[in-house]
């Protein structure tokens, strides 16, 4: 990718401190660029262009009357993993913004959550020209393996405004 982005340099950056330094200080990076992403804890694992991994432990901030993730928890550490996969792959050369979020609720979670994100292959960034939908995969797996939460989240991407 020739256009790299400030979040995906400063991820290379800082993962390079010993772990888990690195990733924390990314993480809270993030949550502090989007604050209502804080509310999960999200914990950035694994990044680069076309994939996001994010996990969230369970604390009582996420839970629901049954003592499980809430589901629209579930969906906050869904778009964190989306949001930060896009803001590492579209490059500066482009913009981007979700559209829609189709989730769907799986099984019941037990303990925290891990979002893996991924999109493969990467689009044809130079082809956009106007706007374009991007659906991006996102799937929630709770801590005994089971994916409980499923969400789809599209994405419109379109050329950045170039700026006078």
């Amino acid at each position: 990718m020739s256009d790299v982005t400030k979040t995906y340099t400063l991820w290379r950056r800082l993962r390079r401190l010993p772990r888990p330094i690195g990733t924390r200080v990314f993480s809270v990076a993030a949550a502090l660029m989007a604050p209502y992403f804080r509310t999960v804890l999200p914990h950035v694992r694994v990044l680069e262009p076309g994939r996001c991994i994010v996990t969230a432990p369970k604390w009582w901030g996420v839970q629901n009357h049954i003592g499980t993730f809430h589901a629209i928890a579930a969906c906050n550490l869904a778009e964190v993993a989306m949001g930060i996969l896009a803001e590492a792959s579209v490059p500066t050369t482009h913009r981007w913004i979700p559209k829609a979020m189709d989730a769907r609720y799986l099984a019941k979670t037990t303990g925290g959550l891990t979002a893996t994100a991924v999109l493969d292959p990467l689009p044809d960034f130079a082809s956009i020209t106007s706007g374009v939908d991007v659906v991006v995969p996102v799937a929630l797996v709770d801590a005994a393996g089971v994916e409980s939460v499923h969400c789809d989240i599209t994405v419109w991407i379109t050329p950045a405004k170039k700026r006078p």
